[in-house]
């Protein structure tokens, strides 16, 4: 009997990369490549080759292996990183992928972001490990790098850094958790863990339960279950083009996500000798394919940050009023967790991303390269496959007519604010409430729970100084919990609104991002309790009602509480770093610096 062929895992991968005559190919006889690019600088090049020659000899390489083209694999392994927990064996095989196809692979450590295990928050050091990459990545001598990563902020960071630095590029993501059971019941980090968090809050389980929970919650090596932060930003380098098509949803734990691991490694060599570049996969067009895509699958609204921070480094614009023209005409056709009652695991079950971009198809740039050789259109010729459509709704039958976020602006968000309204309560949608103002975490820690607090379900908890420039550092702190006298009486939801963030994982009528922020000078730090504040999703605004004069009157007796720092990379960040409209990048890592003013 014959055997079955055994079907590619990846069949997008199948075109080979021509190279391209614009380009210089690193296999030209004029162009340095592997251990002889960027040499170190000791006044005599010959010299700086031999002797970096002589000291690659030291760690047991060939001398056929020291001449060939280069790969270099930035690794981020941690073990203050739970989410990358399987890096060392998907290195491992993006080394296997690398030699197989004639290339010298050669890993490298960087910083790693555990999203929770750093303080005060990874969004704090995202823009480090970007500088760390895009040094190394230039420093060293690498023709092509694949990008190993997973958790929230790390595939930003690597992007960033990759996107500066140029080279032909590769991003590898860890995966997502698969669930675990509990009682009968699936269980996923993280909306799960608010879940149960807010019935603990609300007196209906006690310690035992909520302890029992936590050791049910995350239960395999990877990324959380369900669309945050991370399956957004691994979804999103999909619709870039950016990691091979089909392998953004792929389980941590499954056999595929080695083997797309080692398929990337011979995928960045092949984009090395066609001389194609992170800048011929990431381009204007291709952010506008991952913003619909953003839209579509309901994602964190911190993809909006980092998003806008990867395209700057190509100096790319993210324009809001853009967002919200993409979001009228992109309508949301996947059910996950933190919306729906599905996981990652259910998606990569149901087509992936793929049967996203299938779908969205008409609304696409079709000509956009990916880096497995093919334009976006190539990828999607052919039938579909399965696609399980209670997970990834057809286009004609979608969840909801329009896209997950929307951006506000007004009076009191000038330069912009933005809503999961897929994940919100429509009754909420246009609404006028009185303002409950918490003017700091600290604050908001002590009194939230008083129950002398005056707050009613219709009112608007509204936090200030907890934006880019507050000394928290933009936390996840939107997700301001329902005060426990009004959670135990029953409610689920109520408008909240802050310059903060908010986890991709969380749920409710929240307002995030308000620009400019409360520690700039923006307006949000000019309210006060008993304030009626209006938000109209159907106008795109959020107001407050408030007469020009009395706020006046208010900022001149109100210091912005801007944070300081004396040194290191504190005082980098603080110094640098911009607002949540400009992706809260560093102004003099953009493409273009502005040496503009911050603040409101």
């Amino acid at each position: 009997m014959a055997a079955v062929p055994e079907p590619a895992p990846f069949p997008s991968t199948r075109r080979s990369l021509a190279p391209n005559p614009a380009k210089s190919s690193i296999m030209s006889d004029d162009t340095p490549h592997g251990l002889s690019r960027g040499l170190t600088n000791y006044g005599d090049r010959d010299f700086a080759r031999y002797l970096r020659l002589s000291m690659a000899r030291a760690m047991g390489y060939s001398t056929d292996l020291l001449r060939k083209p280069v790969v270099g694999i930035a690794s981020t392994y941690s073990e203050f990183n739970n989410c990358h927990r399987g890096v060392p064996e998907l290195v491992t095989a993006v080394k296997r992928g690398v030699l197989a196809a004639g290339g010298l692979p050669l890993e490298f450590p960087t910083i790693s972001l555990g999203e929770v295990f750093l303080n005060p928050t990874s969004l704090f050091f995202r823009n480090l490990m970007a500088m760390d990459t895009e040094e190394m990545i230039r420093g060293q001598p690498m023709d092509a790098v694949v990008l190993v990563g997973g958790c929230d902020k790390t595939v930003p960071a690597q992007l960033m850094g990759a996107l500066s630095a140029g080279l032909p590029t590769v991003q590898v993501v860890t995966g997502p958790m698969m669930t675990s059971r509990w009682r009968g019941e699936r269980l996923g980090a993280c909306t799960d863990c608010r879940r149960f968090w807010a019935k603990y809050r609300a007196g209906e389980i006690d310690d035992a339960t909520i302890e029992e929970v936590e050791g049910n919650l995350a239960t395999t090596a990877g990324t959380c279950a369900v669309m945050g932060t991370a399956s957004t930003m691994a979804s999103l380098a999909e619709a870039l083009g950016i990691i091979l098509p089909g392998t953004a949803a792929i389980p941590a734990v499954h056999a595929d996500r080695i083997r797309a691991a080692e398929a990337s490694g011979a995928a960045a060599l092949a984009l090395a000798r066609a001389g194609t570049t992170i800048r011929d996969i990431i381009t204007p067009k291709s952010v506008e394919n991952a913003l619909r895509v953003l839209l579509a699958i309901g994602g964190s609204t911190n993809a909006i940050i980092h998003l806008t921070a990867i395209a700057g480094r190509a100096g790319i614009p993210v324009d809001l009023h853009r967002l919200n023209e993409l979001s009228d005409t992109t309508p949301v056709l996947v059910d996950l967790k933190p919306t729906g009652p599905f996981y990652m695991e259910d998606l990569h079950a149901a087509g992936g991303i793929g049967a996203v971009l299938r779908e969205l198809k008409p609304l696409l740039h079709l000509d956009c390269l990916t880096v497995s050789g093919e334009t976006l259109g190539q990828r999607l010729e052919g039938g579909p496959g399965h696609v399980d459509h209670a997970v990834v709704r057809p286009l004609a039958e979608p969840l909801q007519p329009q896209g997950g976020l929307v951006a506000l602006f007004g009076s009191l968000a000038p330069r912009g604010a933005i809503l999961k309204r897929a994940a919100a309560d429509p009754k909420l949608f246009e609404t006028e409430a009185r303002a409950v103002v918490f003017s700091s975490l600290e604050d908001l820690a002590a009194r939230i729970d008083d129950p002398d607090l005056d707050v009613r379900p219709d009112d608007a908890l509204v936090l200030q100084n907890a934006g880019p420039l507050s000394p928290s550092g933009m936390p996840e702190a939107g997700y301001l919990p329902i005060p426990q006298k009004l959670a135990r009486a029953g409610v689920k939801d109520m408008l909240r609104i802050s310059d903060a963030r908010m986890s991709g994982t969380a749920y409710g009528t929240i307002v995030l991002h308000v620009t400019p922020d409360a520690a700039s000078g923006g307006p949000l730090g000019l309210v006060r309790d008993g304030d009626r504040i209006r938000v109209s999703v159907r106008e795109r605004r959020l107001d407050l009602m408030v007469e020009a004069a009395e706020l006046e009157r208010r900022r001149a007796e109100t210091p912005p509480v801007t944070a300081q720092a004396k040194r290191g990379y504190a005082s980098l960040y603080r110094r640098e770093v911009l607002l949540a409209d400009q992706g809260c990048d560093f102004d003099f890592l953009l493409e273009n610096p502005q040496g503009a003013a911050r603040g409101g």
